[in-house]
Order: structure tokens, then sequence, then C-alpha cells
């Protein structure tokens, strides 16, 4: 399992994640029919080019997976019992296809469950950037998982 233990993770690093993703029309209008979302900002281009961004916007959420995708053969695969929750949620820049975008993950807390002694709670910060470093999303993810003993 490439994923980290309750006791492995310590607050304040830092994961500089190996996966990086450029994305394309393709991934943008799948994810948009796939979830039934209409929003012709994602999906037409001629709408697109008569608003302030001039072209098609990749549909946030597909970000915001995307994001919390690639942390998770260095953070919790197969040590996550569940996601609790995810919270702050931004998007401060647009992608745009052609987007080619990177991430980064930062334990923030992480605390014992008072529920489950074979379990705890992992706080991430994910922060997703674009090839120009800029900051295209953020979400803080609260996780509950596996401690070492309950494998």
């Amino acid at each position: 399992m490439a994923g980290l233990y309750y006791e492995e993770f310590e607050i304040g690093h830092v994961f500089k994640h190996a996966i990086t993703r450029t994305v394309s029309e393709y991934d943008n209008v799948l994810f948009s029919a796939l979830t039934h979302n209409p929003q012709p900002l994602h999906l037409d281009e001629e709408f697109a080019k008569k608003t302030e961004f001039g072209q098609r916007l990749v549909n946030s959420l597909y970000t915001l997976g995307l994001m919390i995708g690639v942390s998770v053969d260095d953070t919790t695969l197969g040590t996550t019992i569940a996601n609790l929750g995810m919270t702050d949620v931004r998007f401060p820049k647009p992608v745009f296809h052609g987007d080619t975008l990177r991430a980064t993950t930062t334990v923030i807390e992480k605390r014992e469950s008072k529920s489950r002694p074979n379990a705890g709670v992992v706080v991430f910060e994910h922060r997703s950037f674009n090839q120009r470093d800029e900051e295209v999303a953020f979400c803080v993810r609260s996780a509950f998982m596996k401690k070492k003993d309950a494998s």
C-alpha cells in the first residue's frame, strides 16, 4: 500500500506530488457530460468567446477532483476509511484546455478518533497550480485514516 497510516503523518509536512496532468478538451467535456452539467461556459466555444475569459473554462469540480486525486498515491491510497468533508474550496484562477496542473498537499492537523481507537482524522490543505505557477484551486479536506495496528 502506498498510502500512509495515521501515525505516519506529521503536521507541517508538504507533499509535492509528482503526477502532473495537462487538461484536455475531452476531459472537460466528458466530465461535464458525466455529471450532467450543461453550463455553456464549459461546453459551448461560441458562448465562451463572448465572456470575459474568451474561451471555455474547465469545470471547477473536475479541477477539484484532479487536485485531490493526484494526492491519493502519496497520502491515502488504501489507508483511508472515508473522506469526512471538504471546506474552504476556492478557485482563484480559471483553468483552460491545455493547462498543465500540479498539486501540493500539506498536513495541517491530526487528531485521534474519539469513537474508534483504530483510526484518526488527518486534515489536509490541497493546492493546485498551473504551468505559470498560478494557484488555480485550494481546499481543506478531512480524512478518516486507519492506524497501523488496524490494518
